[in-house]
């Protein structure tokens, strides 16, 4: 099998990288096709390899009591299983599966590991990553504390959208409603008033963005400073 070329990656992390930084993960990438609902990373299971998402997207929910709400999403501008792996945890008490069908490269954890101890540049560019992420997640946080259930939607539709080729997304109410940590009743209710101020088109499991701008408005300076960060620190090829 030919090895996975830096120039062809559809991964943003990837491409960020310095071409050395890259060659030392090169070898080691491996491509898988995700499916719908996939386990990617278990709670609370030594996590033994990470995934460079490069179509569809992986949520990080919270796994308490049998209830899951989303507190992440990763894409193609990402690596999950990066920050228990390189932050010296084996093991991360959330889980992260497939929201979104599509293709990953897979990397070992001993491997990227490995790379990382080789690398200080490649260690700078991965722990720059992470903090993107802990910026995503406090304003999470931010969001389920201080805005009503559109303006969270809102938010995390335009995430999704970064996510992905076009303006349709695909996700049922089930998955909206693990998003917000809401009833499907109150995420019907939101989708149904973004739909009649212009924001969005709604069909069944499937969601149209037709005005960005609004949904910007709705969620209220929770949504663009992780984004502000991944392009400061990371880049935005």
């Amino acid at each position: 099998m030919s090895q996975i070329q830096q120039a062809t990656t559809r991964n943003r992390l990837l491409r960020a990288l310095a071409p050395a930084d890259f060659a030392l993960l090169q070898p080691h990438l491996e491509p898988m096709t995700t499916q719908l609902r996939e386990e990617m990373i278990e709670a609370n299971v030594p996590v033994r390899e990470l995934y460079f998402p490069e179509v569809g997207f992986i949520s990080v929910a919270t796994a308490t009591m049998g209830r899951h709400i989303e507190i992440g999403l990763i894409g193609p501008e990402g690596l999950v299983g990066a920050a228990p792996v390189l932050l010296a945890s084996d093991c991360t008490p959330h889980r992260s599966f497939i929201q979104m069908a599509g293709e990953v490269l897979m990397i070992g954890a001993v491997e990227i590991r490995a790379a990382v101890r080789e690398s200080t540049t490649l260690r700078e560019v991965m722990l720059r990553y992470i903090h993107t992420l802990m910026v995503q997640a406090t304003l999470t946080a931010h969001a389920h504390a201080s805005l009503n259930i559109e303006g969270r939607l809102a938010r995390w539709l335009l995430m999704c959208h970064d996510r992905v080729d076009g303006d349709e997304l695909t996700m049922t109410h089930e998955f909206l409603s693990m998003m917000l940590g809401v009833q499907r009743a109150g995420v019907t209710l939101a989708l149904q008033n973004l739909e009649g101020a212009g924001r969005i088109k709604s069909r069944r499991k499937r969601i149209q963005i037709l005005d960005r701008n609004k949904l910007e408005q709705l969620a209220d300076g929770s949504y663009g400073v992780a984004e502000a960060e991944y392009a400061r620190l990371i880049g935005g090829a």
